[in-house]
């Protein structure tokens, strides 16, 4: 479901726009859709108060809590189901942020994220994304939403910007507390500056040598990371916001000091900031987690050389929950119950020895 959705479905019980705005900032800011200093009955028209139970039914049902996982260090991930059955994860930060999903799967595939292995499923409508943080409203406050869970946001444009665009308005939330993730996207950089709630920008960069950014993200727009860099600099400039640049710290891939080196040599001096994440260790993946003496010093370093670096823990790394893990497990666990309920027929339709 789109937000366009709701608002077409508003319309059509007689909604004008000061009953539509009073609806969507309740349901955005998880309170009755019905609340507010007067009574339903004395604002909304007779269509519309009608149809306010099923309408309630139908918005709690875009997003329903399948499991809960907290971490040790205040977050707790969650594995959300939407309304036909697939399944996303949101993530409660530490100091009231929400991590959410766009997309059930990702058609990037990088190679060392969980997300992408089954590749792009679905996409996550707009009414979708914000139920995400209706969900994560009703068990905290959340003042702060990244597109930074399952999902390329820029692959889900029109849905992701529609989703930004409630929850920068009717939602409450800061423009620069809804921060857009990409692994970059030249359509990224023409629409953001368009819309009237302009977010914080987030690159995947993970690397500064072409060549191997084209192996560790596959299927990402071919952008040599000095191109990128210098689109990322003109939407900081233009909006006041600096530019966070990803990095996820892999042993042995992109920790030497030749990367770091390059990062110099392209951040050096610009608008930015760098979020060095070392990697979330998946069972499943041959890629390995760097010792967390190596990931400080580099930290050091790049402070030390002019780039504004911090040194970030995927969030609740002790449940085990790296972006599509929560997914995967549950989607195995599912496949061998399945597959124990079929050996359980067979088991008991082998005819006895006589």
């Amino acid at each position: 479901m789109r937000i366009e959705d709701i608002r077409a479905r508003l319309l059509a019980h007689g909604a004008k726009p000061i009953h539509e705005q009073r609806l969507l900032r309740a349901w955005a800011n998880a309170q009755p859709i019905d609340s507010g200093p007067h009574k339903a009955e004395d604002f909304l028209p007779l269509a519309l108060r009608n149809d306010l139970p099923a309408l309630s039914a139908d918005l709690a049902g875009l997003a329903r809590l399948r499991s809960e996982h907290p971490g040790e260090d205040g977050s707790a991930r969650l594995l959300v189901e939407l309304a036909d059955g697939q399944t996303v994860e949101s993530v409660l930060l530490p100091r009231d942020g929400l991590c959410v999903s766009t997309q059930v799967g990702c058609a990037v595939g990088c190679v060392f994220c969980m997300t992408g292995r089954d590749g792009l499923l679905r996409q996550v409508g707009s009414a979708e994304i914000v139920a995400q943080v209706v969900l994560a409203r009703s068990k905290r406050f959340v003042k702060k939403v990244v597109f930074m869970g399952m999902g390329e946001p820029a692959h889900n444009l029109d849905n992701v910007l529609e989703a930004i665009d409630l929850l920068g308005t009717a939602g409450g939330i800061g423009h620069k507390n809804l921060v857009f993730s990409t692994v970059g996207d030249p359509r990224v950089f023409e629409r953001l500056p368009q819309g009237r709630v302009k977010p914080a920008l987030a690159l995947s960069l993970h690397t500064t040598k072409a060549d191997l950014r084209a192996q560790l993200l596959p299927r990402a727009p071919r952008i040599d990371p000095a191109d990128l860099v210098e689109m990322g600099e003109r939407y900081a400039r233009s909006t006041g916001y600096p530019i966070q640049y990803q990095w996820t710290l892999i042993d042995g891939v992109n920790d030497g000091d030749d990367e770091l080196d390059g990062i110099v040599r392209l951040l050096a001096g610009k608008y930015a900031i760098m979020n060095m994440i070392p990697y979330n260790t998946v069972p499943e993946l041959e890629f390995k987690r760097p010792a967390w003496e190596r990931a400080t010093a580099i930290a050091r370093t790049l402070h030390q050389r002019g780039v504004l670096t911090k040194l970030r823990n995927s969030a609740g790394q002790d449940v085990d929950g790296g972006c599509g893990q929560l997914r995967a497990r549950e989607i195995a666990k599912g496949r061998a119950e399945r597959e124990q309920r079929v050996a359980s027929r067979r088991i008991s339709i082998v005819p006895k020895a006589s």
